[in-house]
């Protein structure tokens, strides 16, 4: 057991550009090296591109592709044997 108290989980905090916590997600998962500008940076010309490419909100469309991306149903594990 270890002898040191469990580390807090602090809450992600919305992105300054969007405000949202799922847009600050993706900027950590594109993180490399600790560059964070670097992230916000590849992250937020995506998102210019998309806005400019299909003239609607690239917040949206952010949203809808992490729907589609999600499992319409919740898989359980089935125990065989």
């Amino acid at each position: 057991m270890p002898r040191r108290a469990a580390a807090v989980r602090r809450e992600t905090q919305p992105d300054a550009k969007f405000n949202n916590r799922l847009v600050t997600q993706l900027i950590n998962k594109v993180l490399l090296d600790g560059k964070k500008s670097i992230a916000e940076n590849i992250v937020y010309g995506a998102f210019d591109l998309v806005a400019e490419k299909t003239g609607e909100d690239p917040l949206a469309v952010f949203k809808k592709a992490m729907d589609n991306v999600r499992p319409t149903l919740e898989c359980k594990p089935k125990r065989v044997g």
